[in-house]
């Protein structure tokens, strides 16, 4: 019997909290961080404030965290209190790992910026707040700046960070410094400090850095807001001082598969119709700026515009939660408009010499905007315009419109006549990442899928079928493609919305929705549930809604799921896909190994303590092993294949969950220097081992998994490694390493 709305479990809602120097873009997993002041959560790359602590000075966080075996959530207690060691020992190895701030640390560029503009405002005896502080860093380089202007007097240094496993790293941080009894300590958010509890005056001086690619995600303004209204003297000094976004309008092939799905899958040609003609927003992307390094799809890239100053936000002075703006933009290439792209530039001194930009490579020096290093915390932002975008001819112009709010900036453009899209009751869109989209949207991933799944369907007559993740592809085929089919989709991360989008293309895709039945929950709960025979196929492509940020082989829950499903499938059961490969190949990545490099000091200001939490992989101790990492290899600034792809390590869904080990010789063809290794999963689709779908380094819509080298090694072609890898089962963990 099919699940109505009524019937799909629902998912518990969450408050959404304002930001105020909140923990920095957790791109996996997701945290809720519980205190007796209230509920915080931080998902994805939206980070949400953080509560405070309790009145008597202690407090407990709860990390959540979603286990990739279950799909569930999962709680780490951290404790406030302790002294050094136990602040070691209460934060887990490599917690922040999946974090920015070892990239943000080893950012010098914008290190020397902040040290430079703070040296020449605090040149005496001052009262300086950091909000977000963080490691400490800027609270320190203050410090340091009051202690050299050699004056007397009744300067301190006020800093509040309210995320817990940062407080107690801090802590560290400052006792390695010598500097625990300069900087005052604050374990809350800025909006909770009070002047004449917390603080004995208005502060003179704002240093704060609470700043995402966007600007405005973490909080800026109402932080901003509050600060100048509660916390700072009139007129007070800041660093940054002000920052300015740009913009500059785009053609771009890949931005386009990104965003239409209806336009890409026409040209698809195989009947299948995710987003059918009057239901153009059916599956979209959310409105709002994505993050991507734009260098990276350069070739790619036609200007259409030049770039044009969009907003001005000055620190020195209370900013407004609303901001318009409208002006005309003058064409300069014939093309289709298919997004903006926009960046920030900070002036951090009040002189306008001290500068820092997340601008593409393709503008001119760092003063204009244009900037040449390699960064992971700060990249330039997307907003995608509807469908296929909006045609431009040279010399003309278009209304470019912009809004702000407390946290976010939107654009516009005024379309032609009859280019407006068809807005959706929001019950029944489907809001998916670019990159689903783009794997929705491309013809061969599309093509291969859709045979195997007919050589499937052929071989049984009346299918009972289980899709156990999150893929609507796969439920749509298999309900269009055979009329006796009957369908059971987990659909866990989607629910209701999944089973709304289902019911919406029914009838575009000539299927019924009396043969699917949505389950809004793990398919192991069908282990509980009676179902009336035996599976016959049971699929996934994976994905799993919550995990796309994490290294790829968490998707092999589904072979966690297969084998605990053994009791409810036929003898003769199809598992699609058949089985996974972990393949490795030798990478040159000079900017993701430095930007991952352990910390020693940082502007004469020692940061080896933060190694460990941080995930550091360079130039690490022999004692010390580094985590792999996840990400997409192709945004990671200059890199090259140093030789053909090995397959490491092979899981057969077959059989049931065990754990792997093996040992291989990876050998180099190219002459340059390895940095370490990606590490991806091709899934092979049918038994025959005709289909295979690669998330490796050359596919742009899925993240590998990297495992950095402590030192980079110089190879050439003939020379080789040996790689050792093992897969535990229980946590679906990988640990890789490499021996010369």
């Amino acid at each position: 019997m099919p699940l109505s709305h009524d019937c799909i479990s629902s998912a518990c809602t969450l408050p959404a909290i304002s930001t105020s120097a909140s923990p920095r873009r957790f791109w996996s997993p997701r945290f809720i961080c519980l205190y007796s002041g209230g509920l915080a959560v931080s998902a994805g790359n939206a980070s949400f404030r953080t509560m405070s602590s309790l009145a008597q000075g202690k407090s407990r966080a709860f990390q959540l965290r979603q286990n990739p075996l279950s799909g569930e959530s999962e709680w780490i207690v951290i404790d406030e209190e302790g002294d050094e060691e136990s602040d070691a020992a209460a934060v887990p190895r490599f917690l922040l790992a999946s974090t920015s701030y070892l990239d943000m640390l080893n950012d010098s560029r914008r290190n020397h910026a902040f040290r430079l503009a703070i040296e020449k405002i605090v040149t005496g005896p001052c009262h300086v707040l950091d909000i977000g502080a963080g490691t400490g860093l800027l609270s320190m380089m203050a410090a340091r700046a009051m202690m050299k202007s050699r004056a007397g007097g009744d300067g301190s240094i006020s800093a509040c960070e309210s995320y817990l496993p940062m407080v107690k790293l801090m802590r560290r941080v400052l006792r390695a410094n010598g500097m625990e009894g300069m900087v005052k300590l604050f374990h809350k958010r800025s909006d909770e400090l009070q002047v004449g509890v917390d603080l004995n005056a208005p502060a003179d001086v704002l240093v704060s850095e609470i700043l995402d690619s966007e600007l405005l995600g973490e909080g800026l303004i109402p932080t901003l807001q509050h600060a100048h209204d509660m916390l700072l003297i009139d007129k007070p000094k800041t660093v940054p001082y002000r920052a300015t976004t740009y913009g500059q309008l785009v053609e771009c092939s890949h931005l386009w598969k990104l965003h239409d799905l209806q336009g890409n899958e026409a040209r698809a040609s195989d009947g299948l119709s995710l987003a059918p003609a009057g239901l153009e927003n059916i599956i979209d992307a959310k409105d709002q700026q994505y993050s991507m390094h734009c260098s990276s799809f350069r070739s790619d890239v036609r200007l259409l515009s030049e770039p044009f100053k969009i907003f001005e936000f000055d620190f020195w002075k209370r900013p407004d939660s609303h901001g318009e703006t409208e002006m005309w933009i003058k064409i300069t290439n014939d093309g289709k408009a298919h997004a903006v792209v926009s960046w920030w530039v900070l002036l951090l001194d009040q002189e306008g010499s001290i500068f820092y930009s997340t601008a593409p490579r393709w503008i001119g020096s760092e003063t204009e905007g244009g900037v040449d290093n390699w960064c992971d915390h700060w990249r330039q932002c997307v907003w995608f315009f509807p469908g296929r975008g909006t045609h431009v001819s040279m010399g003309s112009e278009v209304l470019f419109k912009a809004v702000h709010n407390d946290a976010h900036v939107s654009y516009s453009l005024k379309l032609d006549k009859g280019t407006d899209s068809i807005v959706l009751n929001s019950g029944s869109c489907l809001l998916l990442s670019p990159e689903r989209i783009a794997i929705y949207g491309d013809k061969d991933i599309r093509s291969a899928v859709m045979t195997a799944i007919k050589n499937a369907l052929q071989r049984v007559r009346f299918p009972l079928c289980v899709v156990s993740d999150d893929s609507v592809l796969l439920t749509i085929l298999v309900a269009s493609l055979s009329k006796t089919s009957n369908v059971i989709s987990s659909l866990c991360g989607l629910q209701r919305r999944g089973y709304a989008y289902l019911e919406a293309v029914s009838n575009a895709n000539g299927f019924s929705m009396d043969r699917i039945q949505v389950l809004g929950r793990s398919a192991l709960y069908l282990i509980e549930d009676s179902i009336p025979r035996k599976v016959d196929i049971l699929m996934a492509e994976p994905f799993y809604c919550g995990i796309e940020g994490m290294v790829p082989w968490k998707n092999l829950r589904f072979w966690k799921e297969r084998s605990m499903l053994e009791p409810i499938l036929s003898k003769d059961a199809i598992i699609i896909p058949y089985k996974g490969i972990l393949r490795s190949c030798g990478m040159y990545i000079p900017d993701l190994w430095n930007s991952r490099c352990s910390l020693k000091e940082i502007e004469g200001l020692d940061h080896s303590v933060a190694n460990e939490i941080l995930g550091a992989c360079g130039n690490l101790p022999l004692s010390l092993k580094s985590p792999c990492i996840a990400c997409s290899i192709w945004q990671c600034g200059e890199y090259k294949e140093l030789g053909k792809a090995f397959s490491v390590m092979e899981f057969d869904f077959r059989e049931q969950i065990h754990a792997c080990h093996s040992k291989i010789k990876m050998d180099f063809s190219v002459p340059g220097t390895c940095h370490g290794f990606a590490l991806w999963i091709d899934w092979v689709v049918d038994e025959e081992s005709s289909i295979i779908i690669s998330t490796g380094p050359v596919n742009r819509y899925w993240k590998q998994g990297v495992k950095l080298l402590s030192e980079p090694v110089k190879v050439n072609p003939g020379s080789s490694v040996e790689i050792e890898a093992s897969f535990d089962p229980s946590t679906l963990d990988i640990t890789v390493e490499s021996f010369p």
